[in-house]
């Protein structure tokens, strides 16, 4: 016999999006329930890389889930970009009229928001089964799951669904006449996690005509790097002396000298861009990676995430005060204009500062030509630092 609850939202997925619009819910009395197929251990465990845009930051700041990440998050007011082995500063506070970054890795993030929504009584079910989602665009949305293998069925009623279930999840399979836009990148990103204190206080752009080079940091202890890399090439065929010879010479630059660590994490992952150009079907609504995906060089990928928990939270909220429905029939535009524009800027610090092989020595000449533009125009330094730091949210 199948179990039967309900609630007002159902949320799939206990990422950033799912998890940061369950806290704003929960903020104006809006009941949900969170479910993920993953236990709390793998979430948490999951080590990722986190740029925060200035007002990611300061709604976490909002929600009251800042106490660590002001202990121990990095705070960059500039990037710098690299290429001939100079290496030029952004000061990215100066041109946005005081905005920064934080680094925070993704991860901590989860962390902070799931203890934080637990503790006020959030109710997340992790590991569950046989999610089904089947009947989640009609009037009376409803998911069904099992907690555990040998379990019950279970049947989740809400007024409404949002799939927030990352790009492998089931939640965007829902959306009628959705056409999905995609553009993979012919080549990768080997990153490492390392043992060992900053080498730079800010990240470090680097193109090379080996390749690219990012130079990030995690905390006092841990940094993480990354090299361009042939996406289909086997991780083996890089130990440790490789990458740290790669890292040199990409990263290299008179006056200063790379640290070194101990390696102990790394992995190759491809590059791509995706949009899905409908976002809601019914009362199914689907944000984060489970709508479009970026790639991790304009750092836009959980702030994107954040910013449609925002947009669904305000038309939610605005339905349950009994204003109407029309931010929610106007979720997709709404999401989409900011989606494109983080799309536009993360294509353009891809293709600027990698060494695409699919490319010819022409269009490999504007790419160096626009590098010494952005680092040589005020202008054109501002627009890049506008979008890094963050683009206003929309109303």
């Amino acid at each position: 016999m199948t179990q039967s609850t309900r609630t007002q939202v159902v949320i799939v997925g206990a990422g950033p999006a799912g998890l940061f619009l369950a806290h704003l819910l929960h903020r104006r009395g809006i009941e949900s329930v969170i479910l993920d197929i993953r236990t709390r251990e793998e979430i948490e465990q999951t080590i990722r890389a986190g740029v925060l845009e200035q007002w990611t930051a300061d709604l976490m700041r909002d929600l009251g889930l800042g106490e660590r990440l002001d202990r121990e998050a990095h705070i960059h007011s500039g990037i710098s970009l690299q290429y001939g082995r100079e290496r030029h500063h952004l000061d990215l506070e100066e041109l946005t009229g005081g905005k920064r970054v934080t680094v925070y890795p993704q991860h901590e993030v989860l962390r902070d928001l799931i203890a934080g929504h637990l503790g006020q009584g959030g109710q997340i079910h992790f590991g569950v089964q046989e999610v089904d989602l089947t009947h989640v665009t009609g009037d009376r949305p409803r998911v069904s799951f099992r907690r555990t293998p040998d379990g019950p069925l279970e049947t989740l009623e809400g007024d409404f669904v949002a799939g927030c279930d990352g790009s492998q999840g089931d939640s965007r399979q829902h959306i009628a006449g959705r056409t999905d836009l995609q553009k993979r990148y012919p080549f990768g990103w080997l990153g490492i996690l390392v043992s060992a204190p900053p080498s730079h206080h800010e990240l470090i752009y680097a193109r090379h005509e080996r390749g690219f080079a990012l130079l990030s940091t995690r905390s006092d202890t841990v940094q993480r790097m990354y090299i361009q890399c042939g996406v289909a090439e086997d991780i083996a065929a890089y130990p440790d002396e490789r990458i740290w010879d790669e890292l040199h010479r990409r990263l290299a630059t008179d006056g200063w000298q790379l640290t070194e660590g101990h390696i102990f994490q790394k992995g190759i992952v491809g590059l791509r861009s995706a949009v899905s150009d409908r976002m809601q079907s019914g009362r199914l609504f689907i944000a984060g990676d489970a709508a479009h995906i970026v790639p991790p060089t304009g750092a836009k990928g959980l702030n994107l995430a954040v910013a449609d928990a925002v947009y669904l939270y305000r038309g939610l909220e605005q339905h349950y005060a009994g204003g109407g429905q029309a931010r929610l029939d106007a979720y997709t535009d709404t999401c989409l204009r900011r989606v494109w524009r983080a799309e536009r800027f993360s294509w353009y610090m891809t293709t600027l500062l990698h060494v695409n092989p699919e490319e010819n020595a022409f269009e490999q000449r504007i790419h160096m030509a626009d590098l010494e533009y952005v680092t040589s125009s005020r202008a054109a330094a501002t627009a890049l630092a506008e979008n890094y730091v963050g683009l206003p949210l929309e109303g």
